[in-house]
């Protein structure tokens, strides 16, 4: 087996990278009474906290209700146990035997005691990886004896129902069944619906095993949605049903089946109207369980129409790494012991309020999945020690983005490398159902599954063949890992300073000075003397592809300028106004009118739509006349779609 590198940055650079974080999280500790400051809840985690059935009692009901389940599992065990072949008892004791070596490796050095010692189960420590390495090469004669049993769908139809009651249980659908005739009706259509177990084992199951309660979600979009009986609307449903059986936000009001049916129409109308990403609708039933994630309606309405006015940039970057988050990179800067809210008087949401002036880890991979996930891109949380980074699919694979390698990362229980695996895995679909097919034996038989928490640890026969499967099936196809994004940006500015932005071919339409019959003049963007882009300022389409907007950024460390030149036939007085958009607050700009009268313009908190300043009175001269608009440094950012200027008479 080869052995992969770890990606990204050094172990030693992750150490500061979370040790930063560590202290700034220890600022936002203090002068809590001035406020709610972030804290380590921020950083690590945004996700709805589940509902508990685990102390609930069943009635008489109830119990008939767990008997009838517990048989029809019985049952299909005992065809399946049957059914199993044997393995050579030698062969197998020799892989158990090696499998068994991966978890008894020992911790990797930490010769400077750093605080984050090097992961143990991870390829990065060479110990675990060479076991690791061994364990494959042990599973690979019983893998090769067992193939035909694996490459057989005769027995899928028990298996993914089987699999299906034991992950449930019987107690947990009696549980749900017993609350009456509508509940118990709801599970006997599922375990009579062979089609639908078999779409649901495939994409890996119900999160905890709450079956009961993701049919109630996946029937109810489909009640309220005829696009969700059919096609990806219908992986989509299904899909987000079995990731957030609990619902994907809480809503004061609202059910979790009423949240994310809410959510699911949302999701329709944005790609019924053109705003979602042009790979929505591509993917597999995999992906479609990360596309919905932790927001509400209205805050991905607000991050599509925000991103659409303010920076179209970040939507058409032909870069998937960065398409859409990339607006934290250049809008959300790293700060820490900020006071939430920041400007309560303006009843902001807490995305709103991320953009005013940044935040620590968490807010940045807040708002780097929501601007993803608005889009509809799958998304993940990315967690890692004292640290919040994310991960979204893209094209070529998934990718950890404003952290470090997946070896680092964890989300729902379940590792980071344990994911990129399985994702990758499973794009070889015929292989990757011999895979589930020896995670169902194993269910089947009992058995002790492998951790997902810890890369390859634990598990008995048949689950750690089909672990070890996933491994000889990325190795076999060559299925790379897509290395960290921007992790050197977890926890720093520089890409709000050095990021770049292609520029676009303007026309002579694009940098025309127009003057009206009526004496207004309207000025474009890209009018100016020197259209090129710059460290602060960027031209780029509208997001329409008919127009041009420029956008003058919050990096750079000092002004520059937009110049604009035009001929009067007579002197006068003009009002001038500029169409802008902007996501912060108590912004101004100044505009130098003929080298020598300085007018001060406030710049209004659009809220990311467009809007006008207030009019400022010009005195203009005959002929040549020249208007050099600057906004004033440190500046946050402001978009501007076109300047315009009436005589006054």
């Amino acid at each position: 087996m080869k052995i992969q590198k770890v990606s990204g940055v050094s172990y030693l650079a992750i150490m500061v990278l979370t040790g930063l974080c560590h202290f700034a999280l220890a600022l936002d500790k203090k002068d809590a009474a001035a406020g709610r400051v972030e804290t380590a809840a921020d950083a690590e985690t945004d996700e709805v906290i589940a509902s508990n059935w685990s102390d609930a009692k069943l009635t008489a009901q109830g119990e008939k209700l767990q008997a009838k389940y517990t048989a029809m599992m019985d049952g299909l065990k005992k065809d399946l146990s049957a059914a199993v072949p044997a393995v050579d008892e030698q062969k197998k004791s020799a892989f158990m035997k090696a499998h068994a070596a991966v978890a008894a490796v020992p911790s990797a050095p930490n010769p400077n005691k750093l605080k984050l010692a090097p992961p143990r189960y991870a390829p990065g420590n060479k110990l675990y990886a060479a076991a690791q390495s061994n364990a494959v090469i042990a599973a690979a004669p019983i893998l090769s004896d067992v193939d035909g049993f694996l490459s057989s769908d005769k027995l899928d139809i028990k298996m993914r129902k089987h699999a299906l009651l034991a992950h449930a249980t019987p107690r947990m659908l009696a549980l749900f069944a017993q609350q009456g005739k509508e509940e118990e009706a709801l599970i006997d259509e599922l375990l009579g619906d062979d089609k639908l177990i078999k779409q649901i084992m495939e994409l890996g199951g119900c999160y905890q095993g709450k079956y009961a309660q993701a049919m109630q979600i996946y029937k109810a979009i489909q009640k309220a949605s005829t696009r969700a009986k059919e096609g990806f609307f219908q992986s989509f449903a299904l899909a987000s049903a079995m990731e957030h059986p609990d619902g994907c936000i809480t809503k004061e009001g609202m059910t979790a089946v009423q949240v994310m049916v809410e959510i699911f129409l949302d999701y329709e109308k944005a790609y019924l109207d053109g705003l979602l990403d042009p790979a929505f609708g591509t993917y597999s039933d995999f992906n479609w369980r990360f596309v919905m994630y932790c927001s509400t309606v209205e805050d991905m309405n607000w991050m599509r129409a925000m991103l659409r006015n303010y920076r179209p940039d970040h939507i058409v970057n032909p870069d998937y790494k960065w398409r859409y988050c990339g607006i934290v990179k250049t809008d959300v800067p790293y700060t820490s012991n900020v006071h939430r809210p920041v400007r309560p008087d303006l009843n902001l949401t807490r995305f709103q309020e991320y953009f005013l002036k940044g935040g620590i880890c968490g807010p940045r991979c807040f708002t780097g999945k929501l601007s993803t996930s608005a889009f509809g891109i799958p998304t993940r949380g990315a967690r890692q020690t004292g640290h919040a980074a994310m991960c979204h699919w893209t094209p070529d694979g998934w990718t950890t983005v404003f952290g470090a390698h997946w070896t680092f990362n964890s989300h729902r229980d379940i590792c980071g490398l344990d994911f990129s695996l399985e994702e990758r895995a499973r794009n070889a679909t015929n292989e990757y159902m011999k895979v589930m097919r020896a995670e169902w034996v194993g269910d089947s038989l009992g058995e002790v599954k492998v951790s997902k928490s810890q890369f390859g640890i634990k598990g008995d026969l048949w689950n750690a063949l089909g672990f070890y499967k996933k491994l000889a099936i990325i190795e076999a196809a060559r299925i790379a890992e897509l290395e960290a994004t921007g992790a050197e940006l977890a926890e720093s500015n520089e890409e709000a300073v050095t990021n770049k932005v292609v520029m676009i071919e303007l026309t002579d339409a694009d940098k025309t000075i127009v003057f009206g019959k009526d004496g207004v003049i309207a000025i474009p963007p890209a009018a100016c003397s020197l259209p090129e882009n710059t460290g602060k300022i960027h031209f780029m389409k509208t997001i329409d592809g008919k127009g041009v907007q420029v956008h003058y950024s919050l990096a750079g460390q000092r002004p520059e300028l937009l110049k604009y030149s035009f001929e009067l036939p007579a002197a006068g007085k003009y009002e001038i106004t500029a169409r802008v958009c902007t996501v912060t607050v108590d912004q101004k700009c100044l505009l130098r009118v003929n080298r020598r009268t300085l007018v001060n313009v406030d710049l209004p908190y659009t809220k990311g739509m467009w809007e006008d300043t207030k009019p400022a009175v010009l005195e203009l001269t005959e002929g040549r006349n020249t208007i050099m608009f600057t906004a004033e440094v440190p500046n946050k950012g402001v978009s501007i779609k076109s300047f315009t200027l009436k005589p006054l008479k």
